[in-house]
């Protein structure tokens, strides 16, 4: 088939790529020329795991290629995937939809021959109808446009192996007999063929998967925090409840990882816009959990800096610190609300001196935060360092020697804010541990 990506971020670019992989022929279309003249070069803007293999590949290969002409991309395909950002609007949760109303108005006057336009875009319920419209009113094809709601559920750091193996594909129609479910089942027939769980839906029932998906696991994970903070005022092991309430099959240990919480350009931001549009349709009462759930998150940062004031000093005035982690997670360079940023940002404006390292996210963060200190090194980092504080579960934190590292500080003391480091290992060599939920 051939196929268009409208708009190649951190969703649109793995999914043109991913598409290619699958065997189409694939336009990835973006108004960003340098990032159309990056990716043509076979690279992400952005670190992805396994993502610059398949750029490299298929552009080489011709199978993929991106421009920034919405009329070669309405020329190209009878098939658009839409993937451009919903970033909360300024000052509220609420989804800012100008980037997907702005690709529509100006992807429809080339829509001359029947096409679907498939939205893969997190959005608040009620958005597929605005969508429709517009595109009837303004392609000359008209109502011959056919809108699918397809939304993605996508992890980073493993977005191609979730695009080319998802756990379930979701397809929302507004018709019972849809021409574009025909040709979304052909886009994606190896991966339904493999036995992916394939659910067609309504426009509302599709619009909504997203945002609920990620306001369940949100509050899967501020749920087993709750529990860390009951924990350490118990002297109870969070780690080894987790474990516990993980073999109940109705529960599962996956995604319960107790720590310093989520952040992300996704769980926070569809967090708040599922609430928020819930506060729109006046169901407030039924999302009072997940107003909790935020809460419990915000309180883990805090209480990292809470823990640090209480190894140091409430005064951190002319402390050093040391903070390994930069991404809000593993295997990405992604900084937008990061946790382990947030905490480094604090502690520097209560007066301390803060050192940041990170394997991949260094370049990033100093964009958001010149005013911290970084250096590319772990080690070398907490060089002087009167507290470190573990913040993004990356393995080579873990695998570094608490021995070694012990004679570069000058106080020995860690925080694990993650839970991933062996404290055993860590107190033998002579360092405090402290750990969230956990004695």
């Amino acid at each position: 088939m051939k196929t268009t990506v409208i708009g190649c971020g951190y969703l649109g670019a793995t999914h043109a790529a991913c598409m290619a992989e699958l065997g189409h022929e694939v336009l990835g279309m973006d108004s960003d020329i340098d990032k159309v003249h990056t990716l043509n070069s076979g690279r992400a803007p952005f670190f992805e795991r396994d993502l610059d293999d398949l750029l490299a590949k298929h552009t080489a290969s011709g199978r993929l290629r991106f421009t920034a002409s919405y009329g070669e991309a309405a020329e190209f395909a009878d098939l658009h995937f839409i993937g451009v950002g919903t970033p909360p609007q300024p000052g509220t949760d609420a989804y800012d939809l100008t980037h997907l109303f702005e690709a529509v108005t100006l992807l429809a006057p080339a829509l001359t021959r029947p096409a679907v336009i498939a939205v893969k875009s997190t959005v608040p319920v009620g958005t597929a109808p605005r969508v429709a419209e517009l595109l009837w009113g303004m392609a000359p094809a008209g109502d011959l446009i056919e809108v699918a709601w397809n939304p993605e559920f996508l992890r980073e750091s493993f977005a191609v192996d979730d695009t080319l193996r998802p756990d379930r594909l979701v397809l929302g129609f507004n018709t019972d007999h849809s021409w574009g479910e025909a040709l979304l089942r052909q886009a994606f027939a190896k991966i339904i063929e493999s036995g992916t769980p394939t659910i067609v839906t309504d426009w509302a029932t599709a619009e909504l998967a997203k945002g609920a998906a990620n306001s369940f696991l949100a509050t899967k994970i501020s749920f087993i925090n709750a529990m860390g903070e009951v924990c350490e005022k118990s002297g109870a092991d969070v780690a080894e409840l987790a474990n516990i309430l993980g073999h109940d099959h109705r529960i599962g240990r996956h995604g319960m990882r107790p720590g310093l919480g989520f952040g992300g350009g996704c769980l926070p931001k569809d967090l708040g816009g599922f609430i928020t549009r819930a506060d729109d349709l006046d169901a407030s009462e039924a999302v009072g959990i997940l107003r909790e759930a935020a809460m419990v998150n915000a309180r883990r940062r805090q209480r990292v800096i809470d823990l640090a004031r209480e190894e140091l000093d409430p005064d951190l005035r002319g402390k050093r610190i040391t903070v390994w982690g930069a991404a809000f997670k593993p295997e990405t360079d992604d900084v937008r609300d990061s946790p382990a940023l947030a905490v480094a940002q604090a502690l520097h404006c209560l007066g301390a001196t803060v050192t940041v390292t990170d394997p991949k996210a260094l370049d990033n963060a100093r964009k958001l935060h010149p005013e911290l200190d970084y250096v590319d090194d772990p080690i070398a980092a907490a060089q002087g360092s009167d507290l470190l504080l573990h913040l993004t579960e990356w393995p080579q934190f873990s695998h570094v020697d608490p021995h070694r590292l012990a004679n570069r500080v000058t106080s020995p003391k860690v925080i694990d804010g993650r839970g991933t480091l062996n404290p055993d290992r860590w107190r033998e060599a002579g360092w405090t541990v402290r750990a969230l939920g956990r004695p």
